[in-house]
């Protein structure tokens, strides 16, 4: 089987790592001449609305999925028409939107912050008296990492923000007093058979994702699953996705989804009987799902802007190094490493090996 993928970033490099002890082969649809996947598979460099590209990648695959919710949904409308596509077109429709994303979660009982949406300053200045401040001023499409997206705090911070993330249609959120940032990565297949993965506990710095520690019998996994699984079922969802909440008051506001694999899924690679990355092809391919169960007790730390010295990285037993094969820059996930340990006292002390290296 011939998968094509979306994008050619790291999300799908460990995709074609995962499928091709499964006798799959790849193909990504990317701009960039450097995409760090393009070595495991064939790459056709496009953008991603060149429909003459997207026919060609159609032509040659039994099926596509995509690595990032930035791809326009009218691209996999389109390649929609000749192979089969998962996640569907409107799945990431809704998901790349926070507005459409937020509504839905309305629209099914799944709680959130209080949020509005914002086409102008003048609609900035009516949802901030309304919802109050502090709050969080995000453009509608295309953040991640901390990007397009203001903290409002004062009056102040509110002059001129519309223009300052580019006059572009926005959602304001009020801020959320949280205890906790958890993440829920779930699979559903074709035939609509849904596993979820442990609950995540994620640290976050600068609005990039630090570190994930896979939970221990969470108390809200229930809860996550109940709010994930409403999501799965309205969306006929094909694929991995990833739910992520603020723990708040002994219960959970859902913050996002991501129609995708997920950096808060990496330690399934070594740290679950499946990893997420094989179970979202095993997903989309129509195969057997795997366990999701963890093996022993996992974290997962991000490289971010540089990977420290490899030998010094996988000195430290029982930890995984993956290295995306991306220039370093500052800002950029590089690579990350797994931790795999017995107990829960064994992975705080690895943790800490790792974060001296990532600071040293």
């Amino acid at each position: 089987m011939k998968i094509g993928v979306i994008g050619g970033g790291q999300l799908g490099r460990m995709l074609a790592l995962a499928g091709t002890p499964l006798g799959m082969n790849f193909a990504f649809l990317d701009p960039a001449p450097d995409a760090c996947a393009a070595p495991l598979g064939e790459h056709l460099r496009a953008d991603y609305g060149d429909q003459d590209h997207l026919r060609q990648l159609a032509d040659e695959v039994d099926l596509v999925t995509f690595e990032f919710e930035s791809v326009p949904a009218e691209t996999v409308a389109f390649l929609s028409q000749f192979v089969p596509v998962y996640p569907s077109a409107e799945s990431l429709r809704i998901a790349r939107d926070r507005w459409f994303e937020k509504s839905m979660f309305k629209d099914l009982g799944i709680p959130t912050p209080s949020f509005a949406d914002i086409q102008s300053q003048a609609d900035l200045d009516t949802a901030v008296a309304s919802i109050g401040l502090p709050a969080v001023l995000k453009t509608r499409t295309l953040g991640y990492d901390g990007k397009g997206q203001k903290v409002l705090r004062t009056a102040e911070d509110v002059v001129g923000t519309f223009a300052e993330l580019g006059s572009v249609p926005c959602l304001l959120e009020g801020f959320v007093p949280f205890t906790g940032e958890v993440s829920l990565i779930a699979v559903r297949a074709r035939d609509g058979e849904t596993r979820f993965y442990p609950l995540v506990h994620n640290t976050h710095e600068n609005g990039i994702l630090r570190l994930s520690v896979a939970s221990e019998d969470h108390l809200l996994q229930g809860l996550a699953e109940d709010y994930a699984g409403r999501v799965l079922k309205q969306l006929d969802y094909v694929g991995v996705l990833a739910f992520e909440f603020f723990e708040v008051d002994g219960g959970l506001k859902a913050n996002e989804i991501a129609p995708r694999v997920h950096n808060s899924g990496h330690w399934t690679i070594e740290g679950a009987e499946c990893s997420q990355f094989e179970n979202h092809l095993r997903a989309v391919a129509g195969l057997p799902l795997g366990s999701t169960a963890k093996v022993g007790e996992s974290a997962m730390l991000n490289f971010i802007g540089e990977v420290p010295a490899v030998d010094k990285v996988i000195a430290i037993d029982e930890c995984h190094l993956h290295h995306y094969g991306k220039a370093f820059k500052v800002g950029r996930k590089v690579g990350h490493a797994t931790l795999r340990c017995d107990d829960m006292a064994s992975l705080e002390q690895k943790i800490q090996q790792v974060e001296a290296l990532i600071q040293g």
